[in-house]
């Protein structure tokens, strides 16, 4: 036979043995395979939409050869199917690629070892028979023969999907939780998907429908539309939408009729799906009244947000009131500072009111204000909650009054059991103060939560920076409750004398009154402020891995994983964060124990994130961890996170990303000895003050901005925030 050191273009067929798949898309769909073909001396390139390929599978490929500018010739796959391996050498690879859990590389080799090219049929036939192999019981047994079941099972679910556009990590959830049913599940209605499956979204499951032959004007389509624009809607921050702009975008968006959009309104409101709601602004002062869309869940969240703040504001104090002059005096000798005007009003009214707000940036003595009020507190007796929305929030507040203080989630006593929380209005906290830190984070479905476990006696204090970002989930709760004016709010402006040290808190006020900040190398205040000008995108993420790698851990003495935090505008791009870590895992954990899968990898001592809430897991979306260990045998990863070590099965990689660099919403909360940030026009859509604000209030030793300075300029005239659509303040005006 004739060896080829490259493929002939001519040929629309390709068998051939996948030695490892180099690229898959974050979507799992599109890959770029290597393949070991009969009579070509070299690996062949084939690229295409592979959903269930994996290292030692042996395909059959349909598809033509075309000419790559940068990589060369490839193999352009339209179909393939999968040809079982035959040769001892391919089925070792083919069980241990990871397809099979419970076989991993050593016990593949054993497997083959013993029943070489008759394995596979062993495995189908004769399970019990791998008991022959010595380190193999009964238990293991069952958890192979199920995880080869299950890989038959969802074998045949791919082919279904992936020919309604499907992709492979998807079809894998969708298999976890139908089973064997999913296709006739999905053949029923498809826009379940949409409502039921994490990372399905409305536009799949629409694919998926009208390949089914669902028509445009379905009732199931339409219903699953208005559902899908709340949420959409929820994602940006809103709680709930105007009704016409509901008939509106379905128009528009999705070519749905007014009179089908108001017939799954009616529906979906007899099911209590969502709620519709005419709030009289008039009485608030606006020229006419609202008819909002609720998705079920916010309606009630904001609801109880609002009834639950105004009667514990109406509700009598428990605790004997202290005359406030005695209390700042005894305070002062306690604590042994003084504290300023201003400070000493909100001491006053934290003894007298029932819910006050106090906000403030860097550096205005918020830290110290809280303090005096809970010492003030536990001298009269008190008992205290702490609590704030993250765990590094949290652990911040701690260190900072010296007192234990807990994740909302944690103070509430989330169940994973139950799926719900323990301390309720049936339920409530042991407590006669809360104290809530980074109020500016919390979102209206949390704050709700928080509020129903609030005893009715207690003293609620919120404290948070209103400049900063608002919460990643639903509302503008700080905002609002300060917009209202139903309950006294302090403001802290002044900077004290020991953080005018400092130039990140001095450039942070600037940054936040829209003014330049002082950008000269050498101005008698501590240097923990640079700014480094990169024009290009290309050289600003050189000198970004430059700086974590090289000259911060030199210069500073920081470690350039635990104290270095990379915070990004934007996730594509350059220098967004998705190429960041990208560039900065190749730099700073080049080498170990890896994993590639759908499009990812992970290797052992990677920082990484986690995406979204997991209730089970107790990790929450913006928790920051590092890979300890990764198990290709047994299908999973464990991620310590702060002490604690996570199971991670392989099919659950989809909640986890590369935490080199994160967006700044991701940090909010959270602080970092250094923070390194990329300023770039190209950031242009993202740019906006109180972004900037954020990122340079995370860091408390060093911050570095990387770019130019017509992108820093963009970011401070550019105050215009986004407004959320939330009718909490409406409702607190309106309450009585």
């Amino acid at each position: 036979m004739k060896t080829r050191n490259a493929p002939e273009e001519n040929g629309g067929r390709l068998q051939g043995l996948v030695e490892r798949i180099t690229f898959t898309s974050p979507e799992g769909g599109y890959s770029v395979i290597k393949v070991r073909a009969p009579g070509y001396k070299d690996l062949v390139s084939a690229v295409g939409d592979f959903p269930s390929a994996r290292p030692g599978q042996t395909l059959l490929m349909e598809g033509a050869w075309r000419t790559h500018a940068r990589f060369g010739k490839q193999f352009h796959v339209d179909r393939y199917r999968l040809v079982e391996p035959s040769t001892a050498e391919g089925i070792r690879k083919y069980l241990g690629s990871g397809l099979i859990r419970s076989i991993g590389p050593k016990t593949a080799e054993r497997i083959v070892d013993r029943f070489g090219e008759k394995t596979l049929e062993v495995i189908d036939q004769q399970i019990e028979r791998l008991t022959e192999i010595e380190g193999i019981g009964r238990r293991r047994v069952e958890q192979i023969q199920k995880a080869w079941r299950d890989q038959r099972e969802i074998r045949d679910l791919m082919i279904f999907l992936r020919a309604n556009g499907i992709s492979a990590a998807l079809a894998a959830r969708i298999f976890k939780r139908y089973g064997g049913q999913s296709a006739d599940i999905l053949r029923e209605n498809p826009y379940r998907l949409a409502m039921e499956i994490t990372g399905a979204g409305f536009w799949t499951s629409d694919k998926l429908a009208k390949n089914l032959g669902f028509s445009n004007d379905s009732p199931l389509r339409a219903e699953a539309s208005i559902l899908f624009l709340l949420h959409e809607a929820a994602e940006e921050g809103h709680v709930c939408v105007d009704h016409s702009l509901i008939l509106e975008q379905g128009r528009e968006k999705l070519g749905i009729e007014p009179a089908v959009m108001e017939e799954a309104l009616a529906s979906l409101k007899a099911g209590t799906r969502i709620q519709e709601e005419n709030i009289p602004l008039s009485a608030c002062g606006q020229t006419s009244d609202q008819r909002a869309i609720y998705l079920g869940s916010l309606h009630g969240s904001e609801v109880g947000v609002a009834g639950r703040l105004t009667s514990l504001g109406r509700y009598q104090r428990l605790r004997p009131k202290m005359d406030p002059q005695a209390a700042l005096d005894w305070v002062r000798g306690r604590l042994n500072f003084s504290l300023a005007p201003l400070q000493e009003e909100a001491v006053k009214l934290a003894l007298r009111e029932k819910v006050l707000v106090i906000t403030g940036g860097p550096g205005t003595g918020k830290t110290t204000l809280v303090r005096a009020i809970i010492s003030i507190y536990e001298h009269l007796g008190a008992r205290l909650n702490l609590a704030a929305p993250t765990g590094r929030a949290a652990k911040k507040l701690s260190e900072a009054t010296g007192r234990p203080a807990a994740t909302i989630h944690r103070l509430l006593e989330f169940s994973p059991r139950t799926g719900g929380f323990q301390r309720n209005e049936n339920k409530p906290l042991a407590a006669d103060l809360v104290v809530v830190d980074e109020v500016s984070m919390l979102d209206i479905v949390t704050a709700a939560h928080l509020l129903k476990a609030v005893p009715p006696h207690a003293v609620l204090i919120l404290v948070g920076d209103c400049d900063q970002l608002p919460s990643v989930g639903p509302g503008n709760v700080l905002g609002d409750i300060i917009a209202s004016g139903k309950f006294p709010v302090i403001r802290l402006t002044r900077i004290f004398r020991q953080a005018e040290m400092s130039r990140i808190v001095t450039n942070a006020h600037l940054i936040r009154r829209g003014e330049f900040p002082d950008l000269r190398a050498d101005t008698g205040q501590k240097q923990d402020f640079f700014f480094i000008n990169r024009e290009d995108p290309r050289e600003a993420l050189k000198t970004i891995v430059q700086l974590c790698t090289t000259r911060v851990p030199r210069h500073f003495g920081l470690d350039p994983v635990e104290d270095v935090q990379v915070l990004s505008p934007m996730h594509r791009g350059e220098a967004g964060a998705k190429n960041l870590n990208f560039a900065l895992q190749k730099a700073l954990n080049p080498a170990g124990i890896t994993l590639e899968l759908a499009g990812r990898t992970f290797r052992v001592n990677d920082k990484v994130m986690q995406i979204r809430n997991d209730y089970d897991k107790e990790v929450f979306n913006g928790d920051i961890g590092r890979v300890r260990t990764i198990r290709h045998e047994g299908g999973h990863l464990q991620v310590e996170f702060d002490g604690r070590s996570i199971r991670y099965d392989f099919s659950e990689l989809d909640e986890l990303v590369l935490a080199y660099a994160i967006s700044i919403h991701k940090s909010q909360g959270s602080e970092y000895p250094a923070v390194i940030f990329p300023l770039l026009t190209q950031h242009f859509v993202m740019l906006q003050r109180n972004l900037l604000y954020t990122a340079v209030t995370r860091a408390k030793k060093l911050v570095v901005l990387v770019g130019s300075k017509k992108a820093l300029a963009i970011a401070l005239a550019n105050n215009s925030m986004q407004s959320r659509f939330s009718l909490l303040k409406e409702r607190l005006l309106l309450s009585t």
